[in-house]
C-alpha cells in the first residue's frame, strides 16, 4: 500500500511540474525572477513573492493563482484583462489587486520591456501558475 502512495505523490509532483513548464512555455518573452517564499501565519497559506520582466510586445495569455495577487508595475507599461472586466493599463508606479482564481492575462504595451513585482498569498504547495484552457 505504501508503494502505491508513494508512485502517486510522485506522479503528482511531477504531473503539477510538468504542468507549470507547459504554462511558461506558453510565454515567450517572459521572465521570472523569484524572490521569496515563505509560510505565514495564516494556515495552509504562504507568501510568494516575483519580478515578472516582459519583452516588449510580449503577452502572458489567460492564467490564474490559487490565492491573491497584488501586481506593482516597477517600470514599462502593462495592459492586464481580469475575467468579465475591461482591460486596464498601468504604468510604473501603479498596482492592481487580483482576486484568488480569477483568470487574467498581460501584455507589455509600451516601448521598451515592462517589469513587475507581483505578490501573492497563496495555497501552501499549490502550483503557483495554472493556464486557462
Amino acid at each position: 500500500m505504501k508503494t502505491a502512495q508513494i508512485v502517486a505523490a510522485t506522479l503528482l509532483v511531477v504531473g503539477s511540474g510538468l504542468a507549470l513548464q507547459a504554462a511558461q512555455a506558453q510565454m515567450v518573452g517572459i521572465h521570472r525572477t523569484d524572490l521569496l517564499k515563505e509560510d505565514i501565519s495564516a494556515p495552509g497559506r504562504e507568501a510568494v513573492q516575483v519580478r515578472v520582466d516582459i519583452d516588449e510586445g510580449a503577452f502572458a495569455p489567460m492564467h490564474s493563482h490559487p490565492g491573491e495577487e497584488v501586481a506593482y508595475v516597477l517600470e514599462g507599461t502593462l495592459e492586464y484583462q481580469l475575467a468579465g472586466k475591461a482591460p486596464v493599463t498601468l504604468k510604473a508606479g501603479d498596482a492592481l489587486f487580483i482576486p484568488a482564481g480569477t483568470p487574467h492575462s498581460a501584455k507589455n504595451v509600451g516601448s521598451g520591456r515592462a517589469s513587475e513585482l507581483a505578490t501573492y498569498i497563496v495555497k501552501k504547495g499549490a502550483p503557483l501558475v495554472a493556464p486557462v484552457k
